[in-house]
C-alpha cells in the first residue's frame, strides 16, 4: 500500500507540474500576442499622426489650351510666364486623324494651330493666361492673324472642363471687349482630341530665333508682352 501511495503521489505531483507549465505558456502567449497587438496599434497610430512630407504630395497642375494664330508665337509667348511648366505646339478641333502640318495648312482638316500649356495654378492662374490670351493676338479677325489666313489661325479657347469653359466665357465677355473694339470672334470649344506637331514645330522660336518670321512676327509681340508683364516673367 505505501508503494501505491507513493506512485499516487508522484503521479499527481507530476500531473501538477505538467498543468502549471501549460498554464504558464499560455499565460506567456497571451501576453506576446497582447503585447504585440499593442505595438502595432501604437505603430499605426503613429503612422496616422505623423505629416505627410511636402516632397511625397504631388504638386497640382492644369491645362490650358490656347489658338491664336500661328502656334510659334503663342508658344513662345506662354514659355516665359511663371508658373508655366510646359508649353507644346499641336493641333485640335478638327476631324483628321494623326494630321500632318502640310495637311493642317491646306485648311481642310478642320484644326486650329494651338499651344497645350501646362501650368502650376498655386503661380498662375487659368484667368490670368486668358488675359494674356486676349492680350497677344487680335481676337477681333476671323480666321486670320496678321498674314496667316486661314482657319487653322483661328482665335479659340480648347477648354477641360466646365469651370473652365465658364471663366472663358466670362472672360471672353468682360476682359477682351476692355482691350479690343470691335466683335470678340474666338470660338470657345471642347477639347476633345490634341495632336503634337512634329518635333522641328517644338520650342521653334527658342532654337530658330534668327529665322526672319521670327525676327519680323514674333519679336515684336515678344517685345510688347515683356514689356506688359515683366513681374509675370521667369527669370531670364
Amino acid at each position: 500500500m505505501c508503494v501505491e501511495k507513493i506512485i499516487q503521489n508522484k503521479s499527481k505531483n507530476i500531473r501538477m507540474k505538467i498543468k502549471s507549465g501549460i498554464t504558464l505558456t499560455l499565460v506567456t502567449f497571451f501576453i506576446f500576442v497582447f503585447s504585440s497587438c499593442s505595438f502595432t496599434r501604437e505603430k499605426k497610430q503613429e503612422e496616422i499622426l505623423k505629416p505627410t512630407s511636402k516632397n511625397s504630395m504631388s504638386a497640382k497642375k492644369d491645362t490650358a489650351v490656347f489658338g491664336a494664330g500661328c502656334f510659334w508665337c503663342v508658344e513662345a509667348i506662354f514659355q516665359e510666364l511663371k508658373g508655366v511648366e510646359s508649353v507644346e505646339s499641336g493641333y485640335t478641333g478638327g476631324t483628321t486623324v494623326n494630321p500632318t502640318y502640310k495637311e493642317v495648312c491646306s485648311g481642310n482638316t478642320g484644326h486650329a494651330e494651338v499651344a497645350k500649356i501646362v501650368f502650376d495654378p498655386s503661380v498662375i492662374s487659368y484667368k490670368e493666361l486668358l488675359e494674356v490670351f486676349w492680350t497677344t493676338h487680335d481676337p477681333t479677325t476671323l480666321n486670320k492673324q496678321g498674314a496667316d489666313i486661314g482657319t487653322q489661325y483661328r482665335s479659340s479657347i480648347f477648354y477641360t472642363g466646365d469651370e473652365q469653359k465658364k471663366e472663358a466665357e466670362l472672360s471672353k465677355k468682360e476682359t477682351a471687349p476692355q482691350i479690343w473694339d470691335g466683335d470678340i470672334v474666338t470660338v470657345i470649344e471642347p477639347l476633345t482630341v490634341f495632336y503634337k506637331a512634329e518635333d522641328y514645330h517644338q520650342n521653334y522660336y527658342n532654337e530658330n530665333s534668327g529665322q526672319s518670321y521670327c525676327q519680323f512676327v514674333i519679336n515684336p509681340k515678344l517685345e510688347k508682352f515683356r514689356k506688359k508683364y515683366r513681374n509675370k516673367l521667369k527669370d531670364q
